[in-house]
Parts: C-alpha cells; structure tokens; sequence
C-alpha cells in the first residue's frame, strides 16, 4: 500500500476511534513524542470535555505544570499529590503506615518495585479478619459490648 494510503487510513481510523476533525487527526498523528500522543488518545476517549486535539494538548500541558504530579521518590515512583499524610512521606514507607494512600496505591507500588507487601491496614492484626478489602469480614477477637450486656 503506497504511503499516502496508509496514512489516509491511518487519519480516518483516528477520525473514527475519538470523533475528532480532520485537521485534530493530523495533528494528532504528527504529535512528536508517542507516548504523550497515547496520553492524548486517552484523554480524547475518556473525557467528555475535551473534544480537539488542542483541547488534550492543553489539558496535558496543565497537568504536567502541577507540581503534585512531581515525582518525589524514584524507587516507588510517588508523586508530590500523592504524600501520605499519616506518615513521613512516600509509598517505600509501607509497613509501619496505616494511612489509607498507601492501601489505595499499593497495587501501583508493587508493580513499580517488584515487591509485594501483604500489610493491610484493615485487618485484625491477630486473626486478619476485615481485610483484604471485605468490608464484611468480621474480628471475632474481642467480645461486643452488646454481648456482654445481655
């Protein structure tokens, strides 16, 4: 398939996928740096609100200018916006934190160090009951007030 064609496609399957313009596909598709451009697909799939290539262009340019998306830590990858407020600081802090950030973004941490860390905040520290995100999980450890009263 010659050049021009493939790049016709190229531009009509972006038209397609974001509902965009033409002229949003171009520039989109001529956006130099790919992983940004896959950002920019992203906010265009997912944001009602932004419906130009412009409109992505300048929503990622915000977002990069927030100094809470700075990353602070470059063994766990944590963000400024991301602080734990319960604790000294990132997400490599994780085992003597009950904060709930390190519980909400533990699944990321993982990833990014190779660790796995079984600490849950949640759970009955004798018998783990409540945890692992069973709001139904029940500690029998302690005897109930109501129990006693009766």
């Amino acid at each position: 398939m010659p050049k021009d064609h493939a790049r016709k496609k190229a531009l009509t399957t972006l038209k397609d996928a974001y509902g965009v313009k033409h002229a949003d596909a171009i520039a989109l598709l001529d956006h130099p740096d790919a992983d940004e451009q896959e950002t920019l697909e992203r906010y265009l799939l997912e944001y009602t609100d932004i419906n130009t290539y412009r409109e992505a262009v300048d929503y990622l340019r915000q977002e990069q200018a927030d100094p809470r998306n700075k990353i602070m830590c470059d063994k766990c990858d944590w963000t400024y916006g991301m602080i734990c407020p319960e604790c000294p600081g990132c997400g490599c802090y994780n085992g003597q934190c009950s904060g709930w950030r390190h519980t909400e973004f533990q699944a990321e941490m993982d990833a990014a160090t190779g660790e796995s860390s079984d600490y849950d905040p949640n759970a009955c520290e004798e018998c783990g009951a409540g945890g692992g995100g069973d709001p139904y999980g029940e500690c029998c450890c302690y005897e109930d007030d109501e129990d006693q009263a009766a």
